[in-house]
């Protein structure tokens, strides 16, 4: 955690214990009053968001912070948003997307209707990557696959369902698309403005969805939630994990994120399809327990 302020430094052997008091308070402040579950989260990625807006609201300590934050109703939302997982692109990691090609492929062949959840999708960019994936691939039918994406961030799900996004000096959105042969048949491309074309908006929709509390959903033959379990403390891991396995269909798949992994508790739930994209299948044979299928299936190599 951060310091009680440079002219505090070492000056009180006492100081450490109140700063981690003060900072204790403001989590139960921001859980109990705003509803943001941080009892789920790692301590140092809050306070890494906690410290962020402390430097941009200038204030040196967490009781000057915590002062402020319950009086300010605009930073209560910005600190609200700060804390929600927002790191997205489009195709991020482009063999994962190689990988869930061929998953998308597999269920097109087999099922009627392929429902797709992605879960903590930030502003929307994976739920309609996996949407441009099926309309761009001639071995998927892309009317048959319906795109669900949620978030806990009301900002970002609006960001979503207006599929405007702006390009910034740090961001490339060409180089993202450009997994696609041709990604501008499903976007509009003005300067440094890429708008999501109707085609592609029609198959997908978006929901506030808590996967920490919300309930889990049912039916979907794909769940990808990628990039949010680093951030979860491991006691709730198995929850969240579990949520999404009872949202699966039996043989459904999930993908998360290749810095992940499935705890051990929960192993033989999920049949591994491809370890190192960390592809797995719902086995509806160990659901309750028994031994994980460990075998790697070549179809998902890329």
């Amino acid at each position: 955690m951060i310091g009680n302020g440079a002219g505090d430094a070492g000056t009180d052997p006492d100081d450490g214990d109140r700063d981690d008091e003060v900072f204790a308070d403001l989590l139960a402040f921001v859980e109990d009053e705003l509803s943001f579950a941080t009892s789920h989260y790692n301590d140092s990625y809050l306070d890494r968001r906690i410290s962020s807006r402390m430097r941009r609201t200038r204030n040196e300590t967490y009781q000057d912070y915590f002062e402020h934050l319950r009086t300010d109703a605009d930073e209560q939302e910005a600190l609200l948003e700060a804390m929600s997982i927002n790191v997205t692109g489009f195709f991020r990691n482009p063999d994962v997307w190689s990988g869930i090609r061929t998953v998308l492929r597999k269920l097109s062949a087999k099922e009627t209707t392929v429902r797709v959840w992605s879960a903590a999708c930030a502003d929307g960019r994976e739920p309609y990557s996996l949407a441009m994936l099926a309309r761009d691939d001639p071995k998927i039918d892309e009317s048959s696959v319906y795109v669900l994406g949620t978030d806990i961030s009301t900002p970002a799900l609006e960001t979503a369902r207006n599929g405007v996004y702006e390009e910034s000096r740090t961001v490339d959105f060409d180089d993202q698309l450009s997994f696609l042969d041709n990604y501008r048949r499903y976007v509009d491309v003005d300067g440094r403005t890429y708008r999501i074309s109707d085609e592609i908006k029609r198959n997908v929709r978006f929901q506030r969805h808590d996967l920490i509390n919300d309930d889990p959903k049912s039916g979907f033959d794909l769940v990808t939630c990628r990039n949010l379990f680093i951030y979860i403390d491991n006691a709730y891991k198995r929850p969240m994990l579990e949520t999404i396995a009872r949202s699966l269909r039996t043989d459904g798949y999930l993908v998360i994120g290749k810095a992940e992994t499935i705890p051990p508790s929960l192993q033989s739930a999920f049949a591994v399809r491809e370890a190192r994209l960390r592809i797995y299948q719902r086995d509806g044979r160990n659901t309750g327990g028994g031994t994980t299928d460990r075998r790697t299936d070549p179809n998902f190599t890329s």
